[in-house]
């Protein structure tokens, strides 16, 4: 049995949570899985979080969401007898009288009494909850003190204040003991404060990510690299971007990529800047980040910088990223479509795209010019045609295709 909790549940805590580099989430998810069916209800709690989303488990374990089977593990938690449990259920607002009923507990102090013990023993998930408690004043509810128990008005903010400030200290152990996520409520803690209870402490932020990085959170190696990037520092952000994407922050392949594609911070190498966009590419998830490689990568296709022309894959890849949302892509798929590269030729789809292309690009204009003049999918507009034609400016292909037409003594452009 462990220390303080099942071997599995320890186990999964450490694959989960404390050591992010080891690559054995799913290892993790599935002792939960496993330990939680059996009965074990502080499987079902830590489970219950792996379901919610990046708020509360990493962005590179790729796990799930559920929030359907999130709430019913939290229930179950309770119901299992589990006393982080009743301290999730609660900060969810999972924990109406009807479940409070069915907990094994005399009261919510007695729970909370149980976690205590185990924080005190130096479980970091334990100690991270126990900090929630006093930041996101549960501790109220959890004692039962209600204002009006209290002599006056500066007694009771006396009491909110001592109690608030005690999540300082907590979620520092949670954060050296392995739980990268107290570093973002210790973060609000000092920027904020908390109303007029406590006064913001803004200088006791700074560093706080780079304190993570250094202890080999890749979330945090990012948000460092972010900062130094922010800064010009771009050697330095690199260096933190590429520790964090071999740690399995796989969004960072993208900024790697992207440093590598530009020479920013290094020597360009066009051909590595793709193998990390492909990298990049191994998310579950469909992250902005995810959609940038997809985009950076199809591109080079198109182009044939860094990788073979290959406009099959230059098409499905732009195609997602224009599917997500970005009109990063739309040029080179009207092109697609125009020249029936990677893709069937419709003229049509063509010129939805390229209308879409708001910056100069003579090729386009040049495509658009064909389309109306020549009436491909669209009915015949030559007048328009021309003036995309010249907008092409000096495009070769814009200047043969202007010798088809010519003006009348009226001024008015025809097909010769």
């Amino acid at each position: 049995m462990g220390k303080c909790f099942s071997d599995a549940v320890e186990q999964a805590l450490r694959y989960i949570y404390y050591d992010l580099r080891s690559g054995k989430g799913a290892e993790g998810l599935a002792l939960l899985e496993q330990a939680s069916m059996a009965g074990d209800g502080d499987a079902s709690c830590i489970l219950a979080r792996c379901y919610c989303g990046i708020q509360y488990v990493w962005s590179g374990h790729d796990f799930p969401e559920d929030d359907e089977k999130a709430t019913m593990l939290i229930r179950r938690s309770v119901e299992q007898g589990s006393a982080i449990g009743v301290m999730v259920a609660m900060r969810t607002g999972e924990l109406k009288p009807a479940l409070k009923r069915k907990m094994p507990f005399g009261s919510l102090q007695e729970a909370f009494d149980n976690v205590l013990a185990k924080a005190e023993m130096g479980d970091a998930f334990c100690q991270y909850t126990v900090a929630n408690t006093y930041f996101w004043w549960d501790f109220i509810r959890i004692q039962g003190k209600r204002r009006e128990l209290f002599q006056n008005e500066t007694a009771y903010r006396e009491y909110l204040r001592e109690n608030i400030a005690k999540c300082e200290d907590w979620f520092w152990k949670a954060f050296r003991g392995g739980m990268y996520l107290a570093a973002n409520n210790l973060n609000r803690y000092y920027s904020e404060g908390d109303e007029d209870l406590i006064a913001p402490r803004p200088e006791l932020a700074r560093g706080l990510y780079r304190t993570g990085a250094e202890m080999g959170y890749p979330v945090h190696q990012w948000i460092y690299a972010e900062e130094l990037e922010k800064e010009e520092k771009y050697e330095e952000a690199l260096h933190w971007y590429k520790l964090a994407a071999e740690g399995g922050q796989k969004e960072c392949w993208y900024c790697v990529g992207r440093a590598y594609e530009e020479g920013r911070g290094t020597v360009k190498d066009l051909s590595y800047a793709a193998q990390c966009y492909q990298k990049g590419l191994e998310q579950k998830k469909d992250s902005g980040k995810k959609i940038g490689c997809a985009n950076r990568l199809g591109a080079m296709y198109y182009e044939g910088t860094g990788v073979e022309k290959e406009y099959h894959q230059a098409f499905r890849l732009l195609q997602y990223g224009y599917t997500h949302g970005t009109k990063y892509g739309v040029c080179y798929l009207g092109k697609c479509y125009f020249r029936g590269w990677g893709t069937g030729q419709d003229y049509g789809k063509a010129r939805e795209f390229l209308e879409q292309v708001n910056w100069t690009n003579q090729e386009a204009f040049y495509m658009l010019g064909v389309i109306y003049g020549q009436g491909l999918g669209v009915p015949a507009d030559i007048k328009k045609g021309v003036e995309y034609l010249l907008k092409a400016g000096d495009n070769q292909e814009a200047k043969a295709e202007l010798r088809n037409y010519k003006k009348t003594l009226f001024g008015k452009w025809v097909r010769r």
